[in-house]
């Protein structure tokens, strides 16, 4: 009984979703994965600029990255699907990671890598369906930008955690 009464409110919700009061969108797919990639770089960018330089060589324990170093991560891996999902040759992914350690330089290096991605986001839900190799394997350029997103949020997660040791509270947790 519950189950059934569980399943129609998910109907009459997803029914609701549709409803002729909602704004259309022309690209649900690219509108909806854009969104979550903004949500995903805004939080990235804010921590980038909150925490001070001086933590930027930190890490919780030697086996893993430092937080500037996943800062360079990110920037890197972001220039690299985003090339993909553009069509164009990908860059060396761990680049930024290897070569930039202040704090000016690596929120320059994800400022700039969100501006390639910026374009690559911008794209329609049929220019995203077109086929692009991911790390080696057939996808599409919606894949890439997935993954990027995806990876946006894992790293985000890192850096949560390195700022909660360090007594600071991460952009997702401060509200808008």
């Amino acid at each position: 009984m519950l189950s059934r009464a569980l399943c129609c409110l998910l109907v009459a919700s997803a029914l609701g979703a549709q409803s002729p009061k909602a704004p259309a969108t022309e690209n649900p797919v690219a509108s909806d994965l854009r969104g979550l990639w903004l949500q995903s770089t805004d939080y990235l960018a804010r921590a980038a600029a909150a925490v001070p330089e001086s933590s930027y060589t930190f890490k919780p324990t030697p086996a893993v990255r430092s937080f500037g170093q996943i800062i360079g991560h990110v920037a890197g891996t972001q220039y690299l699907l985003c090339a993909v999902a553009l069509g164009q040759k990908a860059p060396a992914e761990d680049e930024i990671e290897k070569t930039r350690t202040s704090k000016a330089s690596l929120i320059e290096a994800l400022t700039q890598s969100t501006e390639t991605c910026r374009k690559a986001y911008a794209q329609t839900d049929v220019q995203m369906s077109a086929a692009a190799e991911v790390f080696g394997s057939p996808g599409t350029r919606r894949s890439a930008l997935m993954l990027n997103a995806t990876h946006n949020f894992e790293h985000y997660g890192n850096i949560i955690t390195y700022m909660r040791m360090k007594g600071m509270v991460p952009p997702s947790s401060q509200g808008q």
